[in-house]
């Protein structure tokens, strides 16, 4: 179908299902709408804000809209669109950043100002730009083509090239494909005919609706760790591409921080970004900072892999809800194209505060904490359009999705929090303690969890050292014996322990100063590749064994303690960078010569050898 074909389509729907306002309950609006449909969207009012329908008895319906109805009056018409909340998905969203129903923040400040104007309505992709067509080179007229199948190629950013593919429910004999050349993204670039003979011309974009997921053809598992340069996640509680995580911590814990350090350095192909109800002062930190990083992988500027979606706390509440779904929807898009995709929700907490506000004004039955029966369900479906999947046409692909979740006073046993953990296989949980003693990222090695160990061991034995596991598992187990002894010390103090006792607090300090804590401000510091993270890893747990069988031989722990390579161990990380591993190494050997000077003294003064 032409794209003319579909306007006329459109405006016909528009002429004749006209409706007719009844009541107004805030963004909850009731209407007398002829032939309206579940789902459909709507147009409200004179001012023409846009709604969707949650539910149908007869002609009359329940909308919720996406912009505030202050001033709207009963009486006034509504039109009827004749499709579901969609997004248009083509070249031309790299680098974009987009409101909760993808409009196009940078476009409406051109046609608006800084305050959006309600009503207002702007095609996400722009319909004037030319895009460089490479048709694929294996098709030709009379080949038998179906979803997924490569039409062609748009270099959409320098970065990133676009894969046109067949879209969902289009199948059959490709008839016509155009030549290599520059096109807008509604100009007919192939015709595909049906085993019907329904002619289907495509375009470089399509459009989806959000809620429905996109369709693959088979799930995989997930293979190799999300790498994304932050010690305490990737070392101890790794994600996989197309894994589920979540990020739970209270009011200035460092939620946010930790999502944009994943965002920048993760070693994902796309990176989105959805803002859900945050406050507004750090989605402008975010939308300011971003255009101007680099992308630490291409060296070109991150914008050109990265999509943001803005929806701060103060915008209109059921945008908010609809924010999450338009993001996971983009995501699954450039998943099909076979890219590794990484969309993070700040937060999901806001998500579901916006379905509890909405689930109250329809007059629904509340549950926990006046949440909506429905929340784990509507949770468990959103995190499971995560995943590593098998492609129609260009092979595997993945979405990992990321939630951060606000849960009030930092109580990890409310509703969204205790879904969620029952949902996601990555826990990354933010202590407010450690946040106050300084200690970034907050990560709490306590309580979060991983369930990717065992996968993410086999990527760590084969790239960078088999030994991984078992260094990862001897510093765990330290940590734990760590918060043993510190509830002894707490109760009567450091003097009740044994040296061996007071040596593995000495080492778990290490682990958590030199290894565990990272700042995102440390040029050097902000980002550490794999290599070096298990170089930092592999000598805090040396200087802890060598240490240990120095306490068993008699020395004092104190003189171990006024060891000057403690303090360096602790400095290393933000000594060298990633490329300067020869460094690292060589301070191991100044550990191993401290360490054998120590015990060929305490030798010659009479003790055990």
């Amino acid at each position: 179908m032409s794209q003319s074909e579909t306007a006329k389509i459109t405006t016909m729907s528009e002429t004749n299902k006209i409706g007719v306002i009844r009541d107004i309950n805030g963004p909850i609006v009731t209407i007398e709408l002829p032939g309206a449909r579940s789902g459909e969207q709507v147009k409200i009012g004179e001012l023409g804000l846009y709604g969707e329908i949650l539910s149908l008895n007869g002609e009359r319906a329940v909308v919720q809209t996406y912009e505030s109805t202050d001033g709207v009056r009963p009486g006034e018409p509504v039109v009827g669109l004749g499709r579901p909340l969609s997004v248009e998905l083509g070249p031309g969203l790299l680098g974009g950043i987009f409101d909760g129903v993808q409009r196009p923040l940078t476009k409406l400040a051109l046609q608006s100002g800084d305050y959006i104007r309600r009503g207002l309505s702007v095609p996400a992709l722009d319909r004037t730009k030319l895009w460089v067509f490479e048709p694929n080179a294996e098709l030709e007229p009379g080949a038998k083509v179906g979803p997924g199948t490569v039409l062609g190629r748009v270099q959409e950013t320098l970065t990133i090239e676009h894969r046109i593919l067949v879209p969902p429910g289009v199948e059959g004999e490709l008839e016509e494909i155009a030549p290599a050349g520059e096109y807008d993204i509604e100009s007919n670039i192939a015709r595909v005919r049906d085993h019907r003979g329904v002619s289907h011309r495509l375009s470089l974009y399509q459009r989806w609706p959000v809620r429905k997921p996109r369709p693959y053809l088979k799930r995989d598992d997930g293979v190799s760790p999300l790498i994304t340069g932050q010690r305490v996640i990737d070392t101890f509680f790794p994600q996989l591409k197309g894994g589920k995580g979540a990020v739970p911590g209270p009011f200035g814990a460092g939620k946010t921080v930790v999502q944009q350090q994943i965002a920048r350095w993760s070693n994902a192909d796309i990176v989105i970004y959805v803002g859900c109800g945050e406050r507004g002062n750090e989605l402008v930190d975010v939308l300011e900072t971003f255009p101007e990083l680099d992308d630490p992988y291409s060296g070109r500027k991150l914008m050109e892999r990265t999509l943001l979606v803005a929806n701060t706390s103060n915008m209109p509440v059921v945008a908010r809800e609809a924010s999450v779904y338009v993001g996971i929807t983009m995501a699954e898009y450039y998943r099909d194209m076979g890219y590794d995709v990484v969309m993070l929700a700040d937060s999901t907490s806001r998500w579901a505060e916006a379905l509890r506000e909405v689930s109250g004004r329809l007059g629904q039955m509340p549950v926990e904490e006046g949440y909506p029966a429905y929340l784990a369900s509507r949770l468990a479906a959103v995190y499971e359009r995560a995943g590593r999947v098998e492609t129609f046409g260009a092979g595997s692909g993945s979405v990992t999705l990321i939630g951060a979740v606000s849960p009030p006073g930092g109580d990890f046993s409310e509703p969204v929090t205790s879904h969620t953990k029952d949902i996601i296989e990555t826990f990354w949980a933010l202590s407010k303690e450690l946040a106050d003693a300084r200690h970034y990222p907050s990560i709490d090695w306590v309580t979060s969890f991983s369930g990717h160990v065992k996968t993410a061991a086999e990527w760590w034995h084969k790239e960078i050292d088999p030994d991984w596991e078992k260094r990862r598992g001897a510093a765990l187990a330290l940590l734990a014996r760590d918060a043993e002894l510190s509830r002894i010390v707490n109760l009567v103090g450091p003097e009740a322990l044994s040296d061996a006792q007071r040596w593995e607090l000495e080492g778990a300090s290490l682990i958590k100063e030199g290894v565990l804590q990272q700042s995102a401000l440390d040029e050097i510091d902000t980002f550490c590749s794999p290599a070096k993270q298990y170089a930092l890893l592999d000598l805090a747990i040396t200087i802890y064994k060598r240490g240990e069988a120095l306490v068993k031989l008699g020395v004092p722990v104190t003189e171990l303690q006024r060891l000057p390579l403690l303090a360096k161990m602790r400095r290393i990380k933000s000594m060298y960078s990633s490329e300067q591993l020869e460094q690292i190494q060589a301070f191991r050997q100044e550990v191993d010569q401290a360490m054998e000077a120590i015990r060929i003294e305490y030798a010659k003064q009479g003790g055990a050898v």
